[in-house]
C-alpha cells in the first residue's frame, strides 16, 4: 500500500509519496506558488538524485499542481511507481477540525461541510486544505482522509481550553483553546514514550515544536493535557512572524492610535510581528549570526524566545504535577543547540544535566541529557507526514 500525503496552502502544495509496506518514503516535493506567472515546481527522489526535478511550470489552480505531481510521480524519467493505481489512498493535512474531529476521519459530503464551517478559524488554510481535497476527488477515484492539526488536542480538559469571556461566545460561536501542529506533538510524544519504555501510562512530557510557527504542549499519560496556541495558531510564545501572547488592550489601542481596520490589526500581529517585527528578519539562521556579531535586537529575540520556553515549560511541569521529559522538534528546536543549552540551564531546578557534547547535533534524534539527569531532553525530528499516513491507512483498514 502507497499513500500519498498532501498538504495544501493558499498558493502551494506540498506531497510525500510513502510505502506504507515499510514507511520508505519514496517522494516528496512542493508545488509553488500556484496561480502565478512565477510558479515553480520541486520533485525529489531520496534514492536517486538522477530523478530530481527544479523547475518553472506554470500551474493555474491546485487541479493542476495535482496533475503535474501525479504525472511525474508515474513518469518513465522522474517517477517511482508504475501507475496511479499503486496509490491506495491519500491522506490530507487540514489545519482546523474545531470541536467537531478528536481524530482522523475518512472524507464525506459531512467531513467537507464541517471544514466549511471551520472556515472562520483558519481562514488562510481550511479553504486552501479543502481545495486540495477536492482537487484530488476530481482526478483520482481512491480514499480521502482528513487529519486535523487539532485533533490530537481535543483531549484536554475544559478548564484548559475555555477563555473567561462570557461563556455564551464558547457555546455560539465556539471561541476556546485549539491547539495546533497536532500531528508533531502527537508524533513526537509517541517517540519520547518509546524512549522512555513504551509505557504511556504515568509520563509527564513538554514537547516543543519550534520553527516559524512555534507552539509548545503538555502531554500528560501520553495525551494533550495543555498547549500554547489557541482559538488560532497566533497565541503562545513569540514566533517567525507572529506575535505570539500579548495584552489584549494592546490591539485597541494601536488600532486607535494608527486607524487600523480590524484586517490590518491582524496582518500586524500575523506577519509583520514576532522575529521579524523585533530584529528584521524572520530566518532564525540569520538571527543567529546576527546576534553573534553583537545585534542587540537579535540578541534580544534569543532571550526572549529562551525566557518563555522557560516559562512554559516549568508552567506544564506544575500543572501536570511533575515533568519526565522535554523534546524540542520543528525547523528551529532540532537545528539550534544554543536554545537548548540556555533553557536547560534555566531548568536546572528542575533535575536536569545536559551534555553538550551530544547537544551539538542538528536534525538527529538523540537524547542530550546526561545519564544522571532526572529530567530527561530529547532532540526528536518530527515527521508529520509519516502520522497521517499511518492515520489514513488505519482508516483503510477500518482499526
Amino acid at each position: 500500500m502507497k499513500i500519498l500525503v498532501i498538504n495544501a496552502g493558499s498558493s502551494s502544495l506540498k506531497y510525500q509519496l510513502i510505502d506504507m509496506e515499510n514507511e520508505n518514503l519514496l517522494a516528496k516535493g512542493i508545488c509553488e506558488q500556484i496561480g502565478d506567472s512565477n510558479a515553480s515546481f520541486t520533485h525529489k527522489v531520496p534514492s536517486d538524485a538522477s530523478k530530481n526535478i527544479k523547475e518553472a511550470h506554470l500551474m493555474a489552480n491546485h487541479g493542476e499542481a495535482i496533475q503535474l505531481v501525479l504525472d511525474t510521480l508515474v513518469s518513465k524519467e522522474n517517477g517511482v511507481i508504475a501507475s496511479m493505481d499503486e496509490i491506495g489512498a491519500v491522506g490530507h493535512r487540514v489545519l482546523h477540525g474545531g470541536e467537531k474531529f478528536s481524530a482522523s476521519v475518512l472524507v464525506t459530503e459531512e467531513v467537507k461541510a464541517a471544514i466549511r464551517e471551520c472556515f472562520k478559524f483558519g481562514p488562510l488554510h481550511n479553504p486552501a486544505n479543502l481545495k486540495g481535497i477536492e482537487a484530488c476527488e476530481s482526478i483520482m477515484s481512491v480514499p480521502q482522509v482528513a487529519v486535523f492539526d487539532t485533533g490530537f488536542h481535543q483531549t484536554m480538559p475544559d478548564y484548559a481550553y475555555m477563555y473567561a469571556l462570557p461563556y455564551e461566545y464558547y457555546e455560539q460561536d465556539g471561541i476556546r483553546r485549539y491547539g495546533f501542529h497536532g500531528t508533531s506533538h502527537r508524533y513526537v510524544s509517541g517517540r519520547c514514550i518509546e524512549l522512555l519504555g513504551g509505557k504511556a501510562e504515568g509520563t509527564k512530557i513538554v514537547t516543543c515544536h519550534l520553527g516559524n510557527g512555534s507552539s509548545i504542549s503538555a502531554v500528560k499519560d501520553g495525551k494533550c493535557f495543555d498547549t500554547t496556541m489557541g482559538l488560532t495558531p497566533l497565541e503562545g510564545i513569540i514566533m517567525g512572524t507572529r506575535c505570539g501572547s500579548i495584552d489584549p488592550a494592546i490591539v485597541p489601542t494601536i488600532m486607535k492610535a494608527h486607524n487600523l481596520t480590524p484586517d490590518e490589526m491582524d496582518t500586524l500581529m500575523n506577519k509583520k510581528s514576532g522575529m521579524l517585527g523585533i530584529a528584521g528578519t524572520s530566518d532564525n539562521r540569520t538571527i543567529e549570526q546576527m546576534a553573534k556579531d553583537g545585534n542587540p535586537r537579535a540578541k534580544l529575540v534569543e532571550s526572549m524566545l529562551c525566557h518563555q520556553l522557560t516559562k512554559y515549560i516549568g508552567g506544564f511541569a506544575a500543572a501536570m504535577g511533575g515533568i519526565d521529559a522535554v523534546v524540542f522538534t520543528g525547523g528551529i528546536g532540532e537545528n539550534n543547540p544554543q536554545y537548548r543549552t540556555r533553557v536547560a540551564e534555566n531548568i536546572k531546578f528542575l533535575g536536569t544535566e545536559i551534555d553538550e557534547e551530544k547537544n551539538h547535533v542538528r536534525g538527529e534524534e538523540i537524547e542530550i541529557s546526561t545519564p544522571d539527569s532526572k529530567l530527561k531532553m530529547f532532540v526528536i525530528p518530527t515527521n508529520e507526514e509519516l502520522v497521517i499516513a499511518r492515520d489514513t491507512l488505519a482508516i483503510l483498514e477500518g482499526k
